[in-house]
């Protein structure tokens, strides 16, 4: 902590808030306006709230949270795109923003001309660009198709255009939102190399993503917007595991009493859990198809009936498997001492690293305990297989009369 102390900042936030007015009837014509003033109803909806961090120099940070919490607000506050209702951000430094990928491109200019106007946008003269664009085209992959008009360009075509151009800039400051998903798998990953070539160049990143596997790849340090507010700010892996936690249980955090967030907690906080494998050994990383035996014993004093939720949960937050068992309808009895047993006859997930949420449901279908994550495992796998899940899948080849 004393050596990030040192470290010049890059990017102070103090106090920010910001706040948009949103229109229930709003006319767009004059004669509209004056003939239907009464129409131009609003109401100000706040995304940020008193929300202060620094960012140093060299120093790769992750912005996460759930749709609307106010990451590409931030990230446009960053860039002076908008302005901040109240308190003060200062960027030292020259800023690259990878936001609205292709904004400024002429659809009737060919992809080559474009690279000028949309380099020039960065602030790079035309002798820069001269000296990059070999490079820009080479990193697009567009090849002869370079000289066509961009209307002619599949949307795949027009974004790596566009991520080549604001990659290829020299800057101090690289901000990214949610477009390292451009082109196919082979593209994205040489845009993840390029971003950790910037990285170990000393360019301070921020990254807005959703998966989390991007974010813990390129991230030092995370900031986990949520509510208008900072809820969480450190280490990388700490604050995607609280955020993964939150996420898998839908969100369901905060109740206003006195003008205060409030948690719900039903959190079960005293448990034993052990992992089995056909032979009694107790392991975390797991191969795929192999059988778990999970056993949950409760240590807390509370008595209740209830059904029980297993849920698991990738490490970017997709839920992969949800199931509830209500042990015949009459739900299991939970007490101190009791232990419950759950048992997977064939662990049919592919590789990565994935979470198991346990929660407790009443008759209403209300949540009345739960454990989160209550275990997290590494899965390999031996056959070279992707996606999420395992399908026993088998391919032949009949004899036609053609090859007889």
């Amino acid at each position: 902590m004393d050596a990030i102390e040192e470290k010049e900042i890059a990017i102070q936030v103090k106090n920010v808030s910001k706040s948009f007015r949103m229109y229930f009837d709003k006319g767009h014509l004059l004669k509209e306006k004056v003939l239907f003033r009464n129409r131009n109803h609003f109401e100000m909806h706040e995304i940020l709230n008193d929300v202060s961090f620094d960012i140093y120099k060299g120093e790769s940070v992750g912005l996460i949270g759930k749709n609307g919490c106010g990451k590409s607000t931030a990230l446009k506050l960053l860039t002076k795109i908008i302005y901040p209702d109240s308190g003060s951000i200062e960027v030292k430094g020259r800023v690259s923003s990878l936001l609205e990928l292709g904004a400024g491109f002429h659809p009737d200019l060919s992809g080559r001309d474009n690279i000028y106007i949309n380099a020039s946008i960065f602030g790079l003269k035309r002798q820069e660009i001269d000296a990059r664009i070999d490079e820009i085209i080479a990193f697009s992959e567009l090849g002869e198709y370079i000289n066509n008009p961009v209307r002619t360009y599949s949307s795949g075509m027009y974004m790596r255009l566009a991520f080549s151009v604001a990659i290829n800039v020299e800057a101090d400051i690289l901000l990214v939102d949610e477009i390292l998903a451009v082109g196919d798998a082979m593209f994205q990953t040489k845009c993840l190399n390029k971003i950790e070539e910037i990285k170990k160049n000393g360019t301070t990143i921020v990254l807005v993503s959703h998966s989390m596997d991007q974010i813990k790849m390129v991230c030092d340090r995370c900031i986990w917007i949520n509510n208008k507010k900072i809820s969480a700010i450190g280490d990388t892996a700490d604050v995607v595991k609280k955020y993964l936690a939150y996420m898998g249980r839908g969100g369901m955090i905060e109740t206003e009493e006195d003008g205060k967030a409030v948690v719900k907690n039903y959190k079960i906080e005293s448990y034993t859990v052990e992992m089995f494998d056909v032979e009694d050994n107790d392991k975390t990383v797991w191969h795929t198809g192999e059988k778990v035996k999970i056993r949950i014993r409760f240590k807390y004093d509370t008595e209740i009936f209830a059904n029980v939720r297993m849920e698991i949960v990738r490490l970017d937050g997709i839920k992969i498997y949800s199931e509830v068992f209500n042990n015949e309808g009459i739900g299991y009895l939970i007490r101190k001492d009791t232990c419950l047993e759950l048992k997977i006859d064939s662990l049919n997930l592919l590789m990565g690293k994935f979470y198991f949420m346990l929660y407790l449901i009443d008759e209403k279908e209300n949540v009345v305990g739960k454990i989160e994550p209550f275990a997290e495992i590494d899965v390999i796998d031996s056959v070279e297989r992707q996606g999420m899940t395992y399908l026993s899948c088998r391919c032949s080849m009949e004899k036609t009369l053609e090859n007889i």
